[in-house]
């Protein structure tokens, strides 16, 4: 009798269902908030590093060697192939928030549908990405025959990989939901996966609005940057 009330005042309800440890919310709430933090704290990074990309990409496209891809003879005097690309960038996005939003509903076929569309559109929007690259070359477009190719690839190939690590963590989210981990537990991933594919949608457009911009409008911004 004795050790039953020492168990009821440890947090046993009269039914005799257990509530969850409060040392266990605690430490899960914890370990949410860090990978938050951690988040955050590396797309800051990524976004500086991209933003010393494109200062350096105005700042080379004032010199006189540099020849623009938008002219009426270049790949990207037709952008048709990369719209599509962002469409797909654009539906992968999508697919993720709706797995987001069902997670928080606790709907756990919405959550494993939603993302996993999420990682088939973002696989389109590589391939997509490569298939513009192999026109590239077959145009003779290569990395070294003129300073703005060496950006375009450098841009869309960088953007790429941030998407690929992306994918290797969502592959490992998709392994986890393969082992019925509990969605409870999955909740956090599938929010900041998110976050992350919100973020890099974002930074292509604005690599898009560069690399598909005229030289008059490098220009504009290198006077606004003070470069010439």
């Amino acid at each position: 009798m004795k050790r039953l009330l020492l168990r009821n005042a440890d947090g046993a309800d009269p039914g005799g269902s257990w509530s969850r440890d409060p040392g266990d919310t605690t430490e899960g709430a914890d370990r949410s908030q860090i990978a938050r933090v951690g988040l955050r704290l590396f797309l800051v990074v990524v976004s500086s590093l991209f933003f010393l990309f494109l200062f350096a990409f105005i700042a080379r496209s004032q010199m006189a060697d540099w020849l623009p891809l938008t002219d009426p003879l270049a790949p990207l005097a037709n952008l048709w192939q990369l719209w599509l690309n962002s469409a797909f960038l654009v539906l992968s996005c999508i697919a993720l928030q709706w797995s987001r939003m069902a997670a928080r509903q606790a709907r756990l076929d919405a959550t494993v549908i939603g993302f996993a569309l999420g990682g088939v559109f973002a696989i389109a929007f590589l391939v997509g990405q490569l298939w513009v690259w192999q026109q590239f070359v077959a145009w003779g477009y290569f990395v070294a025959s003129n300073p703005a190719n060496s950006f375009f690839y450098l841009l869309t190939g960088l953007h790429g990989l941030h998407l690929l690590g992306g994918l290797i963590a969502w592959s490992i989210i998709v392994a986890k939901f393969l082992h019925r981990v509990p969605l409870a537990q999955l909740g956090v991933s599938v929010e900041l996966c998110t976050i992350y594919w919100h973020y890099l949608l974002g930074l292509w457009f604005v690599l898009f609005a560069l690399l598909a911009s005229t030289p008059e409008t490098y220009e504009a911004i290198a006077r606004f940057c003070g470069l010439r």
